[in-house]
């Protein structure tokens, strides 16, 4: 039988489809093997059985001693000459004469030093090489053929797996070409919009659903309330206009309501789905057995009101079920729209993963420095890239060449203007100039994907607390449907007016909003804490902006809350007949291997005075040992020092040495306990059971400290501060910054035990300060983390940290701004409350006394919710 034009247009289109197919394929798997060239892959020999004997004879190396290098200058050249070999790599270390070679197993020893000699450089091996050759030889060998068998089983294996793959990839490419999944236009991947537990699922509410349903709701509402534009049988064609609204535009309400019942859940939108359910089959159900199916009926609705009189022989409800569907759909697209998702955000600025980067990298031979476009995956700590103006810049790193203003709103920064040594971030945007920048952390390791799990973790937590609240909010789903069918029981006893009983039961559903429960604290308290983040201020969950309200007591501690952190030594008062920089070069040694900041500034200051000084008794370099520190921050240890004998004599000899702070002012007597108590922070330096001196040191309060001190005060929070100093250097710091109480003489030690007191005695604590006070932050109520990208070690550190709520940065300004915050994110979720439970026992018990048209309770459905919405998204301003 000929073929038919048809058929053979069919046939022609899929040839050529199938031709596109196998064109776009083939290109795919050139541009790979292309791409495993690049890296040094031969593909050919994946397909064969016989490999090269250096495949299976792996790689050993050598060292050689060398006689004759006379000069630095050569070696790149000889390096070059002998990577000239295949498999070779060689590195020779001028200042101990000596060269490394990484080879293969069977190269030859006497090729590596004739290429030596060649330059007059005579080379052996070393003993210890030659002695591993010997010994090892046999091992080789056996390894040797273990390789080869081995490969060969495994080349086996893949080749039948390969063949299997092959058959499956055909058996679905047939069935998806039989399908008619590669007809027509290009293949495209749409991104599936996240489904939401709480609500209707997200994913099926589209706007071509709603479009369809605005499309086929007009005319339905413009016929049922203009009787001049009712023709013959008109009811039974705006019957037929509803049927795709209340199936198709309002199938996410059914299915979530169907699947609530399934699970004995109430679905939040299960009430809209049985009010537009009944809406329909009871304005049908009137067509079909009752006189409103008649040619001559003619309907005279009402918008807001319920006119008594049109219940009487009937009513109509297909308009009630069409606008509740619509105004469903559009309220819940458009409050999806308004809300913003901060993990959303911050993956826009993460790094694509198949981009690249230009990676500055400098010649071993000639010194020379080449750019290489290098994936962002292959980037190593150490590594020096150049970011172009404008871009992003993917990793944690230190410029190391140019400036620029960088946006790292991303981190709540804002613009920071940055240099040579200055640090840079993962997802900051770089300004008009490119950077060089060496790279110290990336991928999951940057402060960026540290921020983005802490968000996501407290989106985790937030969902549960909005299970909750949601689970509560269901309740009222099947309470209003026991309040609707025992209304219309009433009514159609008391009227005998079943359309007037089944009006008033429909406006019972219709007005419920448990949706507008559901949502009055959840997305406040997201939003708020979303927009906290924003500004750089991570909050851990919702307990967290609870318990932020019920605080009446902030305790600072000094060092990282208050002050800026660098201290400088203010000055050295030695002991009568004591050198005073003898006491500060002790104090250095003592402190070399403390990262705290008085350990910081002695250790600096010490440095300075070896440098300067010209003073022979003295040795340059005081040797310690034995350092030891123990629970109150003193460090001990054993140090070697010039001491005369009985016959005067100088001699070093090792005394026991102790850096101790005061407590009060009984510690110390004389000029010592004056020098502790007149100014700064002291530190006492004792060797051979005296105290032979005491360092004052000084640090400046933070530019912001008194203003946000002041801030708290008038907010009504008592401010209290923890030092170790003595209480009058502590109180004299304390009055400087407008600290009303001071916590003096407390040691590391101590500190949780005295945080935990001040709790003990009824006060709800807040502790801020750095991470050197994390165990503080588990006994307060709430542990505030001050300058986390400053005092913690790495990023990976802030999931593992007790504070509460965490600032990036190390300003003490966000604190009032997030008391205050917390205290209106509250007052405005009790007033969401309050609004909801109010709409809805006025809006069910208006529509249970008639008072409430169904298509006014609709509205008024959807504005509780919009409104709810509107005042949560106030709390962007936290």
């Amino acid at each position: 039988m000929a073929e038919t034009p048809a058929a053979a247009n069919v046939s022609d289109s899929a040839d050529r489809i199938s031709h596109a197919t196998y064109t776009s394929v083939s290109s795919a798997i050139s541009r790979a093997k292309q791409a495993a060239a690049d890296v040094g892959i031969n593909t050919n020999d994946l397909h064969t059985h016989e490999f090269s004997e250096e495949y299976f004879q792996g790689r050993t190396s050598f060292a050689f001693e060398l006689t004759g290098l006379d000069s630095a200058t050569s070696i790149g050249e000889i390096e070059e000459a002998l990577e000239q070999l295949n498999g070779v790599k060689a590195r020779i270390v001028y200042t101990s004469n000596m060269a490394w070679i990484s080879a293969n197993r069977g190269v030859d020893i006497s090729a590596l030093v004739g290429i030596f000699k060649h330059y007059g450089i005579e080379a052996n091996l070393t003993d210890s090489s030659l002695r591993r050759r010997m010994a090892w030889s046999d091992v080789e060998e056996g390894r040797y053929r273990r390789s080869r068998r081995q490969h060969r089983r495994k080349h086996l294996a893949q080749q039948h797996f390969l063949h299997k793959q092959a058959l499956e990839e055909e058996k679905q490419l047939e069935y998806l070409r039989k399908s008619g999944f590669l007809d027509g236009a290009e293949q495209r991947f749409v991104h599936k919009e996240p489904t939401d537990v709480l609500f209707t699922a997200r994913n099926l509410i589209t706007r071509w659903r709603l479009f369809a349903s605005a499309f086929l709701t007009i005319p339905v509402i413009v016929i049922c309330y203009m009787p001049s534009l009712q023709f013959n049988y008109w009811q039974w064609f705006v019957a037929l206009l509803s049927f795709p609204v209340v199936t198709y535009g309002a199938y996410p309400f059914h299915r979530s309501f169907i699947g609530g019942l399934r699970r004995g859940m109430s679905a939040l939108d299960g009430a809209s789905s049985v009010a537009i359910t009944l809406a329909y089959l009871w304005s049908l159900a009137l067509i079909i057995f009752t006189d409103v199916g008649k040619i001559s009926y003619r309907s005279d609705s009402e918008l807001f009101a319920i006119k008594l009189a049109a219940f009487e022989n009937g009513a109509l409800f297909f308009d009630v079920a069409c606008v509740m569907t619509f105004f469903l759909l559009a309220g819940r697209i458009f409050v999806r729209k308004s809300r913003a998702s901060l993990p959303v955000e911050l993956s826009q600025y993460k790094p694509v993963p198949n981009s690249t980067v230009i990676v500055v990298k400098k010649l071993r031979n000639n010194g020379k420095s080449i750019e290489q476009e290098v994936p962002i995956q292959k980037l190593n700590v150490g590594d020096d890239i150049i970011v172009p103006a404008g871009a992003i810049i993917p990793v944690d790193g230190v410029v190391i060449g140019g400036s620029a203003i960088i946006d790292a709103c991303v981190l709540g920064l804002g613009k920071i203007a940055t240099k040579v040594n200055g640090k840079v971030y993962a997802g900051c945007v770089n300004g008009e100039k490119a950077l060089k920048i060496r790279v110290v952390a990336t991928g999951h390791r940057t402060w960026l994907a540290a921020v983005y799990r802490w968000v996501a973790i407290s989106s985790i937590n937030q969902d549960h607390s909005d299970a909750l609240a949601t689970k509560t909010a269901s309740f009222l789903v099947p309470t209003a449907i026991a309040i609707a069918f025992t209304d219309f029981s009433l009514w159609a006893l008391a009227t005998n007016n079943v359309n007037q009983a089944f009006a008033t039961a429909l406006a019972v559903l219709g007005c419920v909003a448990p949706v507008a429960l559901a949502v009055s604290a959840s997305v406040a308290m997201r939003q708020g804490i979303e927009n906290a983040a924003r500004k750089g201020v991570l909050i851990r969950d919702a307990q967290t902006v609870r318990r932020l309200d019920q605080v009446d007591t902030i305790i600072f501690n000094r060092v990282g809350a208050l002050s800026e952190g660098e201290m400088t030594v203010e000055t050295v008062t030695a002991g009568r007949g004591e050198n005073p920089d003898l006491v500060l070069r002790v104090a250095g040694v003592l402190t070399l291997e403390s990262d705290h900041p008085v350990s910081r500034a002695l250790v600096r200051a010490a440095r300075e005075l070896r440098d300067s000084s010209s003073n022979s008794s003295i040795p340059g370099w005081i040797e310690v040992s034995q350092i030891e520190v123990d629970e109150l921050g003193n460090f001990t240890g054993l140090i070697e020092l010039p001491v005369k004998d009985s016959e005067g004599h100088v001699e070093n000899r090792s005394v026991e040495a102790k850096l101790w702070r005061p407590r009060n002012l009984s510690d110390l007597q004389g000029r010592l306990a004056a020098a502790a108590v007149s100014d700064g922070t002291p530190i006492v330096v004792r060797w051979k059971g005296k105290d032979r001196g005491v360092i004052t040191l000084h640090d400046e309060a933070k530019p912001d400290a008194t203003s946000s001190v002041d801030a708290l005060e008038a907010m009504g929070i008592e401010t209290m501060m923890l030092s170790r100093d003595t209480y009058p250097v502590a109180r004299r710091y304390g009055d400087s910054v407008g600290v009303s109480h001071v916590l003096a003489g407390i040691q590391p030690g101590q500190k949780e035990q005295t945080v935990r007191s001040v709790h003990n005695h009824g006060a709800a604590v807040a502790m801020v300060g750095d991470d050197s006070v994390d165990g503080c932050f588990r006994v307060a109520s709430v542990g505030v983390m001050v300058g986390a990208m400053t005092s913690l070690p790495n990023p990976s550190h802030l999931e593992d940290t007790a504070a509460d709520v965490v600032l990036l940065d190390g300003k003490t300004s966000p604190i009032p701004w997030l008391f205050s915050g917390a205290r209106r994110m509250n007052r405005l979720i009790q007033s969401n409350f309050l609004f909801a439970w109010l709409y809805n026992g006025i809006a069910i018990a208006a529509a249970c006394l008639g008072l409430l048209h169904p298509m006014l309770a609709t509205v008024l459905m959807l504005a509780s919710s919009l409104l709810i919405e509107f005042r949560s998204t106030l709390s962007r301003t936290f």
